[in-house]
This record gives C-alpha cells, structure tokens and sequence, in this order.
C-alpha cells in the first residue's frame, strides 16, 4: 500500500465535497503510475453508476484498451459497495486498498425482487443454446 495514493485519494474527496457530490474518490495505479482517479458523481449526473470505483475502473480500462486489470491496484477512500466490489473483481483487480468501513447508515440498500419468469421452456431453451454457443466460440 501506498500512502501518496491514498493521500491524492482524500484531496480529491474533499474537493467533490464542496460540489456538493459524495466525498469519495479512487485512484487506479499500474506499476507506481496513476492510471486513472474519478470521484463520485452519482448526484450531479443523476446516474446511480456514478460510482469512484466504476469511473475509474471504465476510465483505465479506455487508456489502457483492455477491460482486465489484473496487473493495477485500486486506492478508494470509502470501502466499496457490494456494486462496486463486483466490478473490481469482474476487472480482475488483485488490491484494493480504502481509508475507512462504510458508515453504519450506507450499509444496507433498498430491497430487490429478482424472480425468474416461469414457463417460456421454448425461449429458455433457446437463449440457453445461444448463450452456450457465443461462450463456446469464444475459447
């Protein structure tokens, strides 16, 4: 871990904050080199997607013309959502390193239903056998 990183990270935080956005920010970094840093932006762009993390991570992935980041780490100053912790290991990120736990009040999140539609065997079957195909002509 690199304590510069994380300093950068809480500069760049505090300045969203008087944005009147949510104080976090990230800082992708390959090799000691700052790839990338994004703050949050979810409020002023009104797009839930405005995560630090995933910014940074779509930011870096563009620079660098490769979705896996297998070879950076990630310096965020708040702990990263379950969204969030899902894209950084989908990017195949090793480290992550945060500042500090998630508030007791940003911890838990609105209920989802997710139900699987019932019957529609055909059309199940269908979008299985193209799914297994696209996989398998991708090896």
């Amino acid at each position: 871990m690199n304590e510069k990183y994380m300093q950068m990270c809480l500069e760049l935080a505090l300045k969203n904050q008087k944005k009147e956005e949510l104080p976090i920010a990230a800082i992708l970094v390959q090799k000691d080199k700052v790839i990338s840093k994004c703050v949050n932006n979810k409020n002023i762009n009104h797009n839930v997607l405005g995560h630090a993390e995933i910014l940074c991570i779509k930011k870096a992935s563009k620079r660098l013309k490769r979705w896996n980041l297998n070879d950076c780490q990630l310096y965020v100053t708040l702990k990263p959502c379950e969204m969030c912790e899902i894209i950084i290991r989908e990017a195949h990120i090793p480290e992550t390193y945060y500042l500090i736990e998630r508030l007791e009040y940003k911890k838990t999140y609105s209920k989802s239903n997710f139900i699987e539609i019932s019957g529609m065997k055909k059309l199940k079957e269908e979008y299985k056998t193209k799914l297994k195909d696209f996989f398998e002509n991708r090896r």
